[in-house]
């Protein structure tokens, strides 16, 4: 009898984890690699969930992919690896245990981890290898992206007829990463030509069995489900799962009551818990039948923002704009920062612009000052978000926390790493590129948080994206201005721009760009200031005019601040005519000279409205 032939009458009990057992036994290196150097090991295991209970195993190639090797410098060895793990697998199966070809996500959080082209390419390199040695069946597991494990599905289906079981793992109970409820992602899967189709780690078996609970049987596929053995711990330095085997067993009759028919484990669980599930689930028969509970109400959006003027984007596509940005104090004094926001308010601004933490050097929090200026200064703020400083939860509670102020202007950043910074030996995060950053908020916009979690709140924010046109190839920053857009940016703010001519051809490499540009325009107020500018900080660089314009000044600190004015309003001229944004950068908390380029931005301005009219 078959593999789907059993499911079709009993409940096949599967193995537990791989890779945190061996974690657990003190293994710190590449899991898979131990196909080859200590087989007897890995025979062991799977011997040993199979003696606990176990009708199907998997090989121990969930990692033993080319992007994945390649993190060991074992991407050469895909084919030995995959080919041996399939082999030890085999040699520890009894006549009656199914053995399951293994595949893991790339992805995770990440879509950036991989391009689809590079899941398919390496995905096929591993199912090739695997299918030669003969199994029983594929397993797709731990899938956070539902594009990817679609994707592999498809591949798989095309090239056999084995049995497919494919696993998605959820952060939220009953919701995929992109928001699409599971039962809805099951479907698919099963459309798709999975033959089981379920849930693996991630969760406890508790809120496992509430996923499931919105989960009605398959029309022709069956469900599965792996959890995790508990929530983990994290103790000296080490990930703990704590979870008592007997309660694992008990769970799994409440999973085999969901309709589940395949369960086994995950991260945590030993062959103790497969011992407790097999005892508690002998002579119980599959169930044909359940009672479907979708939780309509915790999925309805109660509130949709509303932004109580227009946005940016959307104002400087009807006339001109001008934005400025003045850094919050590197010490707790405020009192420059707000004379500098109010004088700028007093000269109509559209926005007052703060970085989050430029140059990675600590500054007051943007977030803070934003608050003030706007409450206080009656003054647009537009907040800089980094990748550097958050992680994946702190981003999204900073967020939750801008819109609760009702702070909805955001330019997403990399940010500059901390190596550059005061605290070269602090971390920096980057769990998300500045690509997913936007994505993130434009989810939040749709009410979604990055779980898939309802935020029962559509927020309003109007992402901007920086433009680096200092770049030796403009064609390829140009680019990444292409696809910020398609991942939802609303438009551009770049970084400074020194040379009349670059104007020009920064106007005509973008004129396709259908999102709108603030050029950036920053004054100098010193020949050691311009040298700093050129030499030292990434993505900026004067001509040689304006370094001897500067130099000329020598250490005269008043002349040297003329100069650089009449440097920047050279540099608004020629940018006038081609951009209606523009941005300035005060140097300096200087903002007398931000003060003044504005007034000079209005005059001319008007001067121009007159001659039309």
């Amino acid at each position: 009898m078959g593999f789907l032939q059993d499911l079709q009458n009993r409940i096949l009990i599967a193995d537990g984890a791989m890779g945190t057992l061996l974690y657990s036994y003190g293994v710190d290196f590449c899991f898979e690699e131990l196909n080859l150097l200590q087989p007897d090991r890995i025979t062991q295991i799977h011997e040993t969930y199979i003696k606990a209970g176990a009708d199907v195993i998997q090989t121990n190639t969930y990692g033993a992919n080319y992007i994945k090797l390649g993190r060991y410098g074992l991407e050469d060895q895909v084919k030995d690896i995959n080919t041996a793990a399939v082999r030890l697998a085999k040699k520890a199966a009894k006549e009656n245990t199914y053995v399951l070809g293994t595949f893991g996500g790339i992805r995770g959080i990440k879509k950036s981890a991989a391009t689809i082209d590079e899941i398919k390419r390496s995905f096929r390199e591993q199912l090739y290898s695997i299918l030669m040695e003969g199994v029983d069946g594929l397993l797709l597991e731990t899938f956070y992206d539902f594009d990817e494990i679609k994707t592999v599905l498809e591949i798989a289906r095309k090239e056999t007829n084995l049995p497919i079981i494919s696993q998605v793992s959820i952060h939220e109970v009953a919701v995929l990463q992109d928001g699409t409820p599971l039962r809805i992602a099951l479907k698919e899967l099963e459309d798709l030509g999975a033959d089981v189709v379920g849930l693996n780690c991630r969760l406890g078996p508790h809120h496992m069995t509430q996923a499931l609970e919105e989960v009605p049987l398959p029309k022709k596929a069956f469900l599965s489900a792996y959890p995790n053995a508990s929530l983990p711990d994290y103790v000296d330095g080490r990930l703990i799962y704590e979870s008592d085997a007997e309660y694992f067993g008990e769970c799994a009759v409440n999973l085999r009551n969901q309709g589940v028919r395949l369960i086994g484990g995950c991260c945590g669980t030993t062959p103790k818990h497969i011992k407790a599930v097999s005892e508690r689930l002998k002579g119980l028969a599959p169930v044909t039948h359940k009672d479907v509970k979708i939780k309509e109400n915790e999925n309805i959006i109660t509130v949709t923002a509303k932004p109580t003027q227009p946005h940016l984007h959307e104002i400087v596509t009807k006339e001109r704009s001008v934005i400025v940005e003045l850094d919050t104090p590197k010490t707790l004094n405020t009192t420059a920062f707000i004379e500098g926001a109010k004088a700028l308010k007093e000269v109509g601004i559209d926005a007052l612009t703060m970085a989050d933490n430029s140059l990675a050097s600590p500054r007051i929090s943007n977030m803070a000052m934003a608050a003030i200026v706007k409450n206080e200064v009656k003054i647009r703020p537009l907040m800089h978000i980094t990748c550097r400083d958050r992680n994946l939860i702190g981003l999204q509670s900073h967020l939750m926390g801008l819109d609760a102020l009702g702070i909805d202007q955001v330019l997403a950043v990399t940010g500059d790493p901390t190596k550059v910074g005061d605290f070269p030996g602090a971390t920096s995060v980057y769990d998300l590129s500045s690509f997913e950053l936007i994505s993130l908020i434009k989810q939040f916009n749709e009410g979604i948080t990055f779980s898939g979690k309802p935020l029962q709140k559509k927020t309003s924010f109007s992402v901007a994206a920086a433009f680096n046109p200092n770049v030796r190839h403009l064609d390829k920053a140009v680019k990444r201005l292409e696809k910020k857009i398609e991942h939802g940016a609303d438009y551009f703010i770049s970084q400074p721009i020194f040379n009349e001519q670059q104007f020009l051809q920064v106007y005509e490499e973008t004129k396709h760009i259908t999102k709108p540009i603030y050029i950036g325009i920053m004054p100098i107020v010193s020949s050691q200031n311009a040298e700093f500018l050129h030499n030292e900080v990434p993505g900026i660089k004067l001509t040689d005019e304006i370094r001897r314009r500067m130099a000329d000044c020598g250490t005269d600190r008043e002349k040297a601040a003329i100069e650089g004015i009449a440097i920047a309003k050279s540099l608004i001229d020629m940018a006038f005519d081609l951009f209606k944004g523009i941005y300035l950068i005060t140097p300096f908390m200087r903002y007398e000279i931000s003060v003044e380029l504005v007034q000079y931005l209005k005059t001319k301005n008007s001067k121009n409205l007159l001659t039309r009219n």
